[in-house]
């Protein structure tokens, strides 16, 4: 059975690119950083943190 974890949108804005993403536990959120490795850094780390808090189901 699959079931929803998270939703993870990436976007170019004018100086930054954009990271939104969504999940029941953190809802919406948003990372900006001037490059790509920066912004996944900021997203890995923080669902890192959010799915090993969560509790096992």
């Amino acid at each position: 059975m699959e079931e929803f974890i998270c939703s993870v949108e990436f976007l170019r804005g004018p100086t930054d690119l954009i990271a939104r993403v969504s999940s029941e536990a953190g809802g919406v959120r948003e990372y900006r950083a001037p490059s790509a490795g920066a912004v996944i850094d900021q997203v890995v780390n923080d669902l890192q943190e959010e799915f090993e808090s969560a509790p096992a189901t």
